[in-house]
């Protein structure tokens, strides 16, 4: 993705800086002034000023959508996430499930094991549950932005795994003395 205006350098620095920052380039089409702008005919002759459009252009430089807007307009997103979803499907699936999980609720109450796939100590507190047949449900902070923000709350910045919350109280780490206690010495 990337924005082309017709504005100078400092402009576009100021501007992408009022926006608290973006997350793709900002050209310049200053100089010689509007040449990219009417070559892909969205200059304005009256005030040399490009029309606000956006373009998706796919890997073979194929125009694949083009949508004009006012100039007051701000484009939705959604509209352009749908444009560029038709570009590759099968990766834009796999941020909608991503996009998803990160919008739902964390579960609360009984056991809620907070790890990765990956994790030596993960893989033993999921077994240690699985052999005290203890129901708990599972949640992967590699793929929960949600979870791994909660997790670094309660532990003070740290994405530390396994993290539970056994009914409310956090165990922060595979500490089985205390997990024990709570689930088992009730």
């Amino acid at each position: 993705m990337l924005g082309i205006t017709t504005d100078h350098v400092p402009s576009l620095t100021a501007w992408a800086e009022s926006l608290k920052g973006i997350t793709y380039p900002l050209l310049s089409d200053f100089w010689p002034h509007g040449e990219v702008s009417e070559k892909y005919g969205v200059l304005r002759s009256e005030n040399g000023v490009p029309n606000r459009t956006i373009f998706v252009i796919d890997k073979e430089g194929v125009i694949r959508h083009i949508a004009q807007y006012d100039q007051m307009e701000q484009p939705e997103n959604e509209d352009l996430f749908a444009e560029l979803a038709k570009l590759e499907p099968v990766r834009h699936a796999l941020l909608q499930a991503r996009k998803q999980e990160d919008e739902a609720e964390l579960p609360t109450g009984g056991v809620v094991l907070y790890c990765t796939r990956w994790c030596p100590s993960c893989v033993k507190a999921r077994k240690w549950l699985i052999d005290h047949e203890i129901e708990y449900v599972e949640v992967n902070v590699g793929t929960s932005g949600k979870a791994a923000e909660q997790i670094k709350q309660w532990t003070g910045g740290n994405r530390t795994t396994p993290t539970l919350d056994i009914d409310g109280t956090v165990v922060i780490g595979w500490d089985e003395a205390k997990v024990t206690e709570l689930l088992l010495h009730k």
